[in-house]
């Protein structure tokens, strides 16, 4: 092994150790120390820590060839990561350091040795081990031909997320099936034996046909113009059914996430239809919001009383009239300075309902109550398992809308606009048709999915609508992929759904958003599910920059 190989696995382990001090001594490591995943020895910390453990190694290794340098350089660099694990153990009982790091407890230390004390040489043992295990079980399987690595690495993904996810399967599973796959506090020995053996079949069949392979080699067994309409049937007919066998808290969580596809969808034309960073998003969320609370709740003096279908539309319209106000000032901005302009926006928007000058009509920092529930007839439409076929009726809607704009002639405006705006205002497009458009439309999503929020709720109070929700709303579009329909729902199941079914790690969210995304711009930077034209320029632009020879590089030329 070279010197500079032996840096390079020094300097991987030294920042994986780092970034374990740094998940310690935040609390995410003893916050997670009693939640059991499989049986009552494997938490979520000590899945923490083997995954910094085995990404270590993993990182150091792959620079290398052969299976023998790879397994060295990995060693090494998983044992600096435990080494810091322990010095942090030895350093949190040694010193008292409550005053500066709350989490800085010896219950940390125990954690951090695998039930130690600390200091002793027992812990250091077990850490070496351990560092040595999952130091060559990540060479190993990165050592694996195609698709075995990605097969091995979904297999333990999905068992784990069975067993974190406990709380929220068990009571939807068949009695007989929960009682084998989960114990008292996660998946048994035996479920989770079971889980990935099927989990790994399933994934090694998918990915060891692959699409090109079934398409070869498989015999046509529909053709496209049935297959599709009847797997769109199959989707359909499942989410319908969601209610009936998701409960309360489920369909709650779901109804929440239909709001959030319907930002995402507003947002994509927007942002990834015609690249308008827009960050002020939560502007029409909360004025869809405020105009169904004020048009339908008795307390703000009585002014309005109207019914939901007819308050509704109205929510819809204002909202489509801020999208205007909105794209006008900004017609000839773009890039950071549109991006700061509209969080302006959205901050003012902010501001105005709290204000004591708006306090009678938007109802000032307590919000508004009593928002108008819908009726059909005389059927009242109160509960979250029922309110879920409206929200899925609208997300339904969203997204045939998107798809016809995308194929439609504004799409393509908008597409060029995203690409060159010059070179499409010398094709003959009219910017200014084309941005207000974006705006208008796109606005139109939230202010529907505000209006449905708020009569969910019950109530629209100022702190619903803060930066955060624009962030969430750009991030699940950088998560799924710009431009792409299918990425919008990946993105909000992801950065919505599954944080909204952890609520007990609800102080770590912005933690975990910035990991992920992080994690995406290093390995997806296009997305989980791309659009196919975002797909195709990052593939060129990666081929151009690997061309540019090291004189061109610094001479500064393409």
């Amino acid at each position: 092994m070279t010197a500079t190989a032996l840096r390079r696995a020094l300097f991987v382990g030294f920042l994986a150790g780092i970034a374990g001090w740094h998940l310690s001594l935040v609390g995410l490591v003893p916050a997670f120390a009693q939640r059991r995943l499989i049986g009552e020895t494997i938490t979520f910390s000590y899945v923490l820590l083997l995954t910094l453990i085995a990404i270590a190694a993993a990182v150091a290794s792959r620079w290398h060839a052969g299976l023998a340098p790879r397994l060295v350089t990995g060693t090494i660099a998983g044992l600096v990561t435990v080494l810091a694990f322990f010095v942090l153990a030895v350093v949190v009982t040694t010193f008292n350091l409550r005053q500066y790091f709350l989490n800085a407890t010896p219950d940390l230390a125990r954690v951090l040795t695998l039930g130690g004390t600390g200091a002793d040489a027992g812990s250091l043992l077990r850490l070496v081990a351990l560092g040595l295990l999952a130091g060559l079980f990540a060479v190993l399987v990165q050592s694996l031909p195609y698709p075995w690595a990605r097969v091995v690495v979904s297999t333990i993904v999905v068992t784990l997320l069975l067993g974190l996810l406990r709380d929220v399967l068990a009571p939807i599973l068949p009695a007989a099936i929960a009682r084998f796959l989960y114990g008292s506090a996660g998946l048994s020995a035996a479920g989770a034996a079971v889980v990935a053996a099927v989990a790994f079949v399933a994934f090694a069949v998918r990915w060891s046909l692959g699409r090109r392979a079934i398409r070869a080699r498989a015999p046509v067994v529909l053709p496209d113009r049935v297959r599709r309409p009847l797997s769109t049937l199959l989707i359909l007919v499942l989410l319908a059914s969601v209610p009936f066998w998701a409960g309360l808290f489920l369909s709650n969580v779901a109804d929440f996430v239909g709001f959030y596809i319907l930002m995402g969808l507003g947002l994509n034309l927007v942002l990834g239809f015609a690249g308008l960073l827009d960050l002020g998003y939560v502007a029409f969320f909360a004025v869809g919001a405020y105009t169904m609370a004020v048009l339908t709740s008795p307390e703000i003096g009585q002014r309005f009383t109207l019914d939901f279908w007819v308050a509704l539309p109205i929510a819809v319209a204002l909202t489509v009239l801020a999208g205007l106000l909105v794209g006008l000032p900004v017609l000839r901005m773009r890039g950071d300075y549109l991006a700061i302009a509209t969080l302006g926006f959205g901050e003012i928007v902010r501001l105005l309902v709290l204000s004591d000058w708006l306090k009678p009509y938007l109802g000032g920092a307590q919000g508004v109550t009593r928002i108008g529930r819908p009726h059909i007839g005389g059927f009242r439409i109160d509960s979250p398992q029922e309110f879920y076929f409206l929200v899925l009726l609208s997300c339904l809607l969203a997204w045939f809308l998107s798809v016809r704009l995308r194929d439609s002639r504004l799409g393509r405006a908008w597409f060029a606009i995203r690409e060159d705006e010059h070179v499409a205002q010398a094709m003959g497009i009219n910017r200014v048709t084309a941005k207000l458009s974006a705006f208008a439309i796109g606005a139109s999503f939230g202010g529907l999915s505000g209006a449905l929020f708020a009569s969910l709720v019950g109530s629209v109070v100022p702190a619903s609508f803060s930066l955060l929700v624009s962030i969430n709303v750009v991030a699940l579009l950088v998560l799924g992929g710009m431009g792409s329909l299918p990425g919008v729902v990946v993105g909000a199941l992801a950065l919505v759904g599954i944080p909204e079914l952890l609520r007990e790690f609800q102080e770590y969210r912005l933690l975990v958003y910035g990991i992920v995304l992080i994690a995406m711009m290093l390995f997806r930077p296009a997305g989980l599910l791309p659009e196919r034209i975002h797909r195709v320029e990052l593939e060129q632009a990666v081929e151009e920059a690997h061309e540019v020879t090291p004189a061109e590089f610094a001479t500064g030329r393409d």
